[in-house]
């Protein structure tokens, strides 16, 4: 079960003080109405494991903000069977998940954690009204979703390039939508919760495959790979491989 705990974001999350991720819900929803809906929230925040699943199968009736966190998203567009094809996804903080619900109240799609996530909870229904009574959180949320859809195509669905190219983008995105920066060194993070075969499923790729780009950028100094996670140490030099013609 979700514990209830206040996210180390949350204080200046409240206050507005937390820059968001370019694109997401939040970047996109204006101050004035992210005030308006703290001021409906009743104060409590979920945590959910690693590992964990977000509780959104059809007969919940939220949608979740990601406050701190990364979450794999999986959807089966054949069908739910062992070994079928899946289209998978991660999304972190300022994203909404469960979106579709605000169009079909059983729709579903697994969304584990692959952190420690923090998220807050709103009722479909609350979602509705506030959307007719506020059109600027229907304007971000549609935002949100255009931008996400054109970074899916950019990040995920580049199948022409090089491999290297592809795993050296997709840590970049990450590292910087829900990578934890060192604060003594400037422009390093870390990437908590993955592996490069969560990195191959989301790329379509062989696991040897992202071995060797994860290794190449070793050699070069930009990445290290432990136990689920990345060390990005040099974020730079990561977006230039990401963005090499």
């Amino acid at each position: 079960m979700p514990t209830t705990a206040s996210a180390p974001r949350l204080s200046d999350l409240v206050r507005g003080r937390t820059t968001m991720p370019a694109g997401s819900f939040l970047k996109h929803l204006p101050a004035t109405t992210w005030q308006t809906m703290m001021e409906d929230w009743d104060q409590r925040i979920r945590s959910y494991k690693r590992d964990q699943p977000l509780p959104l199968d059809p007969e919940d009736r939220h949608v979740f903000i990601i406050v701190q966190g990364c979450v794999r998203q999986e959807r089966f567009p054949l069908r739910t069977v062992p070994g079928a094809p899946t289209i998978t996804r991660f999304r972190g903080v300022g994203e909404v998940v469960g979106e579709a619900k605000l169009i079909d109240a059983t729709s579903s799609v697994t969304t584990t954690c692959m952190t420690k996530t923090y998220v807050i909870p709103w009722r479909v229904s609350y979602m509705h009204r506030l959307q007719r009574q506020e059109p600027d959180v229907q304007l971000a949320l549609l935002r949100s979703l255009e931008d996400r859809n054109r970074l899916d195509e950019r990040i995920y669905a580049t199948f022409g390039l090089p491999a290297f190219q592809r795993v050296s983008m997709l840590l970049a995105h990450l590292a910087e939508t829900v990578g934890q920066p060192d604060p003594t060194v400037s422009r390093s993070t870390t990437i908590c919760g993955l592996t490069q075969k969560d990195l191959a499923a989301a790329l379509q790729l062989g696991v040897s495959t992202v071995e060797n780009a994860v290794g190449s950028l070793r050699r070069h100094g930009a990445v290290d790979a432990g136990y689920r996670k990345f060390i990005v140490h040099d974020l730079d030099a990561l977006q230039d491989s990401a963005t090499r013609t």
